[in-house]
């Protein structure tokens, strides 16, 4: 499909969600981001002042904003950043009753209108609102993806060249687990250059590196006082740009695991192959049993949120 027929919608203007049409829209890639917000006059102002941007930043994606739905029909990708940010003391966790209504029912006034697109959440706790956006949606849940991964090792990587002193570029890595403390980065799958990071920096100083790695973006929110919002919009536009242009990116995203790494019907950050069908595979790599171990309990604390999601949906 040609760049000019591909929509993109984001809901939420908040932060996030304008930096995620801010990020796509400097990329290029598609004919138009739709903003979409419950706020009257939101959405169409930060979309006003993006793509008055476009003569600046020299890109032609066309950017608007709504309040309607209907504005938003034949979009091939959707990404969700609607829900409350998370406040000093709140965890991820505190957020789901509010964010689970949230995320329901804009997924299903958005795929009323574009029963064929790729959705990727970005609303926290992540994990568990992805699930909540694929139960609502009826989609496949390869076209049903969470953003965190991308994010996670962002900050792993950033992190790690702020020690080293190199450039961000040059370091490769890989987390798996829940977005939030139960994390699983893995510095047997971290290199700078092609070099193991345990060659590098000693285990000490790593494991400090990883834990604040695990609470990244609660260092964020006790700084600020609310979330982050350029690293994850970026985070999520990077997702989006690699299933536009069908790029075969290896990254981590909250898929849905059916047996994966012993994982069963939930959604829990895994490496994945990403194209023009959302997740095309879901990556096996080799754990340590200690690994193993961690990734285990981090899916159960997934898992709780999924049912406690279920067992309120049952109860309605």
């Amino acid at each position: 499909m040609q760049k000019e027929n591909m929509k993109l919608t984001v809901i939420g203007a908040g932060n996030v969600g304008a930096t995620v049409a801010e990020c796509v829209a400097r990329k290029d890639m598609v004919g138009e981001v739709v903003l979409i917000d419950i706020k009257e006059g939101l959405p169409q102002g930060k979309a006003l002042d993006i793509y008055q941007s476009a003569p600046i930043h020299g890109f032609d994606t066309r950017v608007t904003g709504t309040n309607d739905y209907a504005d938003t029909a034949g979009s091939q990708i959707c990404v969700i950043t609607a829900g409350l940010p998370r406040k000093p003391g709140m965890s991820r966790d505190d957020l789901q009753k509010v964010n689970a209504d949230i995320v329901a029912s804009v997924t299903e006034q958005f795929v009323a209108h574009s029963p064929d697109s790729i959705i990727i959440v970005v609303s926290n706790p992540l994990d568990v609102m992805t699930y909540v956006a694929y139960a609502t949606s009826g989609l496949p849940s390869n076209r049903v993806m969470g953003m965190a991964g991308v994010l996670d090792t962002a900050r792993y990587r950033a992190f790690l060249a702020m020690e080293l002193g190199c450039s961000v570029r040059d370091i490769s890595a890989l987390l798996m687990g829940g977005h939030g403390d139960s994390m699983v980065p893995l510095p047997s799958y971290t290199t700078v250059g092609g070099i193991n990071i345990r060659q590098l920096i000693p285990d000490e100083r790593l494991t400090e590196i990883v834990e604040r790695t695990k609470v990244g973006g609660g260092e964020i929110v006790k700084l600020m006082g609310t979330s982050a919002w350029y690293a994850p919009g970026a985070a999520a536009a990077e997702m989006a740009e690699a299933i536009i242009k069908d790029s075969g990116r290896v990254v981590p995203a909250a898929a849905f695991c059916k047996g994966h790494y012993g994982l069963n019907d939930l959604y829990i950050g895994v490496p994945v192959r990403l194209g023009k069908n959302g997740v095309e595979e879901i990556l096996d790599v080799e754990l340590t049993a200690d690994e193993k171990a961690l990734l285990n309990a981090s899916a159960a604390e997934v898992k709780a949120g999924i049912d406690q999601f279920e067992q309120g949906r049952a109860s309605a």
